[in-house]
């Protein structure tokens, strides 16, 4: 009975020491960020560098971030939430994911037909698939499946195309990607090279006719020092300060180095 009592007292004690504290010693949270999430798409996709819109509105009261960081919400949205911080949007160029391969089941050679649980990365365990090339895309469509903005489909060449008006670079194909071919890239990053087989010559044409060969051939035609040959890949280093342009692609004997204008510009795999 007296050990019940006790136990009681206590409790109701450091019950009024918590109510006393949190009067006093709380520390009281900005009113405006509850209006501020409610403004942002909410899909909490991370394209932001944050885990989730929260944490993006608590960046953006902060000051450590600018509105136009998220790149999911259209302009009017991000105009709206700089007009209600008192600050400049300051929109970053849109980025985009970009595949690093052109090998569909056309230009691919096939050695086997996968049947067996639907997607790639259960296709990389076994064997690596049907494709002969083990650098390039399985074309099961694990991409398309997890991106939640519906901003990829697969072609009918088993090859995921990108819709950059939907894209909203979130990372998602980048990360369930099994052979890590996916990039994210600013949109006018436009000389893209469509291969990601480290070898060279015919044994790279054997696997799939669009390979890189390494013939270095635009490395060459290119602005000196805008791409490099490494392993047996040409990199094209934007960060040279040099101008990207369609010349260096057009001695390329398998078009595994593309110019991404038009049509193309828009939607490409």
């Amino acid at each position: 009975m007296y050990g019940a009592l006790i136990m009681a007292g206590l409790g109701l004690f450091f019950g009024i020491v918590l109510a006393v504290a949190y009067r006093f010693l709380r520390v009281a949270g900005d009113p405006r960020l509850e209006t501020l999430e409610d403004m942002l798409p909410g899909s909490n996709c991370g394209a932001c560098g944050e885990p989730g819109c929260l944490a993006f509105a608590q960046r953006l009261l902060a000051g450590t971030h600018s509105p136009g960081l998220c790149t999911v919400a259209n302009h009017e949205v991000i105009e709206a939430i700089a007009e209600f911080l008192g600050v400049e949007a300051v929109r970053r160029e849109k980025r985009v994911a970009r595949l690093h391969c052109a090998g569909g089941k056309k230009q691919a050679h096939q050695i086997a037909e996968y049947h067996g649980f639907d997607g790639c990365a259960a296709a990389a365990v076994v064997a690596g698939g049907g494709k002969g090339c083990l650098f390039g895309c399985l074309g099961l469509g694990d991409c398309m499946a997890v991106c939640t903005f519906d901003a990829i489909h697969m072609n009918e060449d088993s090859l995921p195309v990108v819709d950059v008006e939907k894209c909203t670079a979130c990372s998602d194909c980048v990360i369930v990607c099994p052979r890590d071919l996916f990039e994210i890239v600013p949109i006018n990053h436009r000389l893209f090279v469509q291969c990601s087989s480290p070898l060279a010559g015919e044994d790279a044409l054997a696997l799939c006719r669009v390979a890189c060969d390494a013939c270095g051939r635009c490395a060459l035609d290119a602005a000196p020092g805008l791409i490099r040959m490494q392993e047996n890949l040409p990199i094209v280093h934007y960060s040279a300060g040099c101008r990207a342009r369609p010349r260096a692609t057009r001695r390329c004997p398998t078009g595994a180095i593309q110019w991404l204008d038009g049509e193309q510009f828009s939607k490409v795999g």
